[in-house]
């Protein structure tokens, strides 16, 4: 199931996708592009059927915190918060508008 990329298909494929391609460079592209595919091929022959996804080429998962209020409980003081911010409207901060 090799496939070979064409330098015409290089070509057609650059006009589609508005990329400037040298024509000298074409050749090059098709040649590289079709290796490629042809080490997919290689690696479409190999058995995985008993093999399970890999999420992380480690074994190991992260370690995560508890969520929980730490030992200072900072509680948020909403009060204090909008005295500093430069606007507030009935408990909510006021920003610019960014989309029209």
């Amino acid at each position: 199931m090799t496939q070979t990329v064409t330098a015409k298909e290089i070509t057609d494929i650059a006009k589609l996708s508005r990329l400037g391609i040298d024509a000298d460079q074409c050749q090059s592209y098709a040649d590289s592009l079709s290796k490629i595919l042809s080490m997919m091929d290689i690696l479409s022959e190999v058995n995985t059927d008993d093999i399970a996804p890999l999420t992380n080429v480690h074994d190991m998962t992260q370690r995560l915190r508890d969520d929980v209020v730490d030992a200072y409980d900072l509680s948020v003081n909403r009060k204090l918060n909008q005295s500093i911010a430069p606007n507030t409207q009935d408990g909510l901060y006021l920003v610019p508008q960014v989309i029209e």
